[in-house]
């Protein structure tokens, strides 16, 4: 039995030495805590469907904000007939790219219907209405396939519709083929998986969209904060003294002011707008990283390595950048994670006070602010899918957090 427990302990000590580092060693104890690398697989899936965005959601036009007051408050798995009719005007279609950072606008303007008719060279729809009270409207069977040129007009010759488009092209068809083209291409069905909100947008693309701004946010004010915080808790740890002092006080009266509070006031200070939620979060985020650098740079600048860098002549430059600071990283990568869920939240609350991020761009807070009121009726999911999105982002931070802890604590033993 003790042979076999020291062949065991020889097996892993030699599997752990394979590994050459310990940072894989690190990688591989946080695999091994399944609900905290589940957590990282989300999150990468979160952020690969928010990058493609616009490719998949339902509403691809600009902010996803195809508005249809006759499709309001549609219920999740609603599906409605709609009419695409052409509008009369140079929309410019967009590259690849374009249109994953900011989608293509419609080039056509969607009708709902109940029911339609073709009367001659016209088509008659019924419009969609929830208590079936819909009324008629027309539209000439050119201008549905086609955006017409506005001084041209359409004639009839027979069964032949000759008509000038907008690109100035002529064109002669026949009715036939114009009802055809719409029944086959310009009648559709739309299908709304989480229903659509009071303006008739559809729920499933704002939230998709909505994506991007919490982990914008999360990124850049994580970026912002460890920029500063890094920084100023380097040169207060090492060097100590006066220095240390005047940064230790102004750490000490960033701390005292209530993070929302200095937030909101950095934010009307800024102004409103996407840009500047990032600064906002990121310049009060920066404490708590320049604390625990601090902390860390103090207990290591009196290591053996340390006093061997400076025996050698290396600046003080190099000694904390090449030496120290990457062995104060693990405590900052764990409070990284934090300041993420932290940054996700703080967002969602400034978008939901209307000082963050602005109509019509679609955020997780903003949408919860529009459909709060819905709470108490029948409508309660168009507040509660945002809130649940915020509430499942910011546990998988903290789960990857707590996993992240665990795998760079050198004491804990396998």
């Amino acid at each position: 039995m003790l042979t076999l427990k020291r062949n065991n302990l020889f097996l892993r000590k030699r599997k752990y030495d394979s590994t050459g580092s310990l940072s894989k060693l690190a990688w591989i104890r946080f695999r091994r805590n399944k609900v905290s690398f589940s957590s990282l697989v989300f999150i990468g899936l979160v952020a690969l469907l928010s990058i493609v965005g616009y490719w998949i959601t339902p509403d691809k036009t600009p902010m996803v904000n195809e508005q249809n007051l006759l499709l309001a408050t549609l219920k999740p798995g609603s599906k409605v007939t709609v009419l695409k009719v052409c509008k009369n005007q140079d929309i410019p279609t967009r590259n690849i790219f374009h249109k994953l950072l900011y989608g293509q606008e419609n080039k056509y303007q969607s009708y709902p219907l109940s029911s339609y008719r073709f009367s001659s060279d016209s088509i008659i729809i019924t419009e969609y209405s929830k208590d079936s009270s819909g009324l008629e409207i027309g539209f000439h069977l050119a201008n549905v396939c086609y955006p017409l040129y506005e001084k041209s007009g359409s004639k009839k010759q027979g069964n032949l519709i000759s008509f000038i488009s907008l690109d100035g092209k002529q064109i002669k068809t026949s009715v036939e083929e114009l009802r055809k083209q719409i029944t086959e291409e310009n009648i559709v069905q739309k299908a709304f998986i989480l229903g659509t909100d009071r303006y008739g947008r559809d729920v499933l693309s704002q939230l998709i969209i909505g994506t991007r701004v919490s982990l914008s946010v999360g990124f850049i004010s994580v970026a912002i904060s460890l920029l500063i915080g890094i920084f100023l808790g380097a040169i207060a740890g090492y060097f100590g003294g006066k220095i240390d002092a005047l940064i230790s006080w102004f750490i000490n009266i960033v701390w005292a002011v209530p993070t929302l509070l200095l937030v909101i006031a950095i934010t009307f200070a800024l102004g409103k707008g996407f840009w500047q939620v990032f600064v906002a979060v990121g310049l009060t985020m920066w404490v708590e990283v320049a604390r625990v650098v601090r902390g860390q740079f103090m207990s290591l600048r009196e290591k053996e390595f340390v006093e061997a860098a400076r025996a050698l002549g290396y600046r003080n430059f190099r000694i904390i950048f090449k030496h120290i600071l990457p062995n104060a990283m693990a405590p900052v990568i764990v409070i990284s994670a934090a300041n993420f869920a932290s940054a996700i939240l703080l967002e969602a609350g400034l978008s939901f006070l209307g000082i963050g991020v602005q109509p019509p761009m679609p955020s997780w807070g903003g949408m919860i602010k529009e459909n709060y009121a819905y709470i108490i009726l029948d409508y309660a999911y168009l507040a509660i899918l945002p809130g649940l999105a915020i509430m499942i982002m910011v546990l998988a931070f903290m789960l990857i957090g707590n996993g992240l802890r665990d795998a760079l604590d050198v004491r804990t033993v396998d």
